[in-house]
């Protein structure tokens, strides 16, 4: 995005790229759907960078969520609101929409260097790659570094940068996983008969924070969207005190008095799985979950009054032990601290170099704005360096 800002403002570009192909990342996105934006209005959308919010409103203003949508449209990709508010091309696909856009650099002048992975600077602050023909060392009259997080490394972003800029004195947060999935030490039963198994319509709770949506079971943990929207509550909270109680309310339409009311008839011969199955709606794994804490409180499900299971079917505490390697989160929370930052994304301690992405100290939840804040700080680089030109 900042190669086409720049070449529309006159700039000649090269982009540098350690992959031997461009948008490895991008399709990745697009694997189970390319969700682009979101639809919510601007106020609420800019909300879900929390934080970060005041740094990144004048670049996303400058090229919101209508904007990305207009530009993936002039790309022949049209896109629709899904159910969710969520935003999609009409193919659903990354591929047909990258090589659009990959002919339409090339139409306008842009450059492609592969397998160039960079290294830093020389002396004389030309930029140094390592390429299969040895070092080469280029000139450049501004840079726009967009080197991504730490997460899935092999597709290129693998946080090395992160020495080369401190090195110079810039301040960086420590990456760290957002939008990951967390560890749980599950029984061998439960783990070997649920893995896999979607926990739907729940509502996820910690501290003051809640999240309605769906979760899913892992050998290791759990995952999934309504967990990843909770990711920064749940990672700082196990980073802070080693662990993180996560509660589940597998039915949260339905109150104490109610489930209690349901779960007062006569069981009969019923098991008590089907009678939890029957009487309150709950899935196999729902009744796995609410067995792994009854086993975890040393007291048989059996055991249970109607008043003690309601409140458990609507308060699960779940043990989150860890969190998931950052190599396998879907982004990465740290990065390059705003205050080493101009209102251009120009870094202060070195002239002329800019940085954009997901390099940078902000994380977002899934749901587009990831890819939001990316594209529009892109192209608010794209326009600090045709700034910085036309000052220099």
């Amino acid at each position: 995005m900042a190669a086409e800002v720049l070449a529309q403002g006159g700039a000649r570009v090269t982009v540098y790229d350690a992959m031997p192909s461009a948008g490895r990342k991008f399709l990745m996105a697009g694997r189970g759907g390319l969700n682009l934006t979101h639809s919510e209005p601007l106020p609420e959308f800019l909300a879900r960078y929390r934080e970060a919010m005041p740094h990144l409103r004048a670049a996303v203003e400058a090229f919101p969520p209508d904007a990305l949508r207009d530009w993936s449209a002039a790309l022949g990709e049209p896109t629709f609101v899904g159910s969710s508010g969520r935003v999609f091309p009409k193919t659903f696909k990354a591929s047909p929409l990258l090589r659009a856009w990959l002919r339409r650099l090339d139409a306008s002048g842009v450059r492609f260097a592969f397998r160039h992975c960079w290294t830093g600077w020389d002396e004389h602050d030309r930029l140094l790659f390592h390429t299969s023909e040895g070092q080469r060392a280029i000139e450049a009259s501004a840079t726009v570094l967009a080197l991504g997080g730490a997460s899935w490394p092999r597709l290129g972003s693998d946080g090395g940068w992160v020495d080369i800029l401190a090195a110079k004195g810039v301040a960086i947060s420590t990456l760290r996983p957002a939008n990951s999935g967390f560890t749980v030490a599950w029984s061998d039963v439960f783990r070997d008969r649920f893995e896999g198994q979607p926990l739907k319509g729940v509502a996820l709770t910690i501290g003051t924070h809640m999240v309605r949506g769906e979760a899913m079971i892992t050998r290791s943990g759990i995952e999934g969207g309504a967990i990843y929207a909770l990711s920064a509550e749940l990672r700082e909270a196990v980073l802070g005190l080693g662990q993180a109680t996560l509660t589940i309310a597998l039915r949260p339409d339905l109150d104490a008095t109610a489930l209690t009311t349901r779960l007062s008839g006569t069981r009969g011969k019923q098991s008590l799985a089907n009678f939890l199955r029957k009487a309150a709606q709950l899935s196999p794994v729902g009744i796995g979950l609410m067995q792994e804490a009854a086993i975890a409180s040393g007291r048989a499900l059996a055991s249970f009054s109607p008043a003690e299971l309601a409140h458990l079917i609507n308060a699960i505490p779940v043990q989150l032990t860890g969190i998931a390697p950052v190599d396998r989160a879907i982004s990465t929370a740290g990065g390059v601290m705003f205050d080493e930052l101009d209102d251009h994304f120009m870094l202060r301690r070195s002239p002329g170099v800019f940085a954009a992405g997901e390099m940078l100290d902000w994380e977002a939840p899934t749901g587009g704005y990831l890819l939001q804040a990316s594209f529009a700080t892109g192209a608010a680089a794209g326009r600090g360096v045709l700034a910085w030109l036309e000052k220099s």
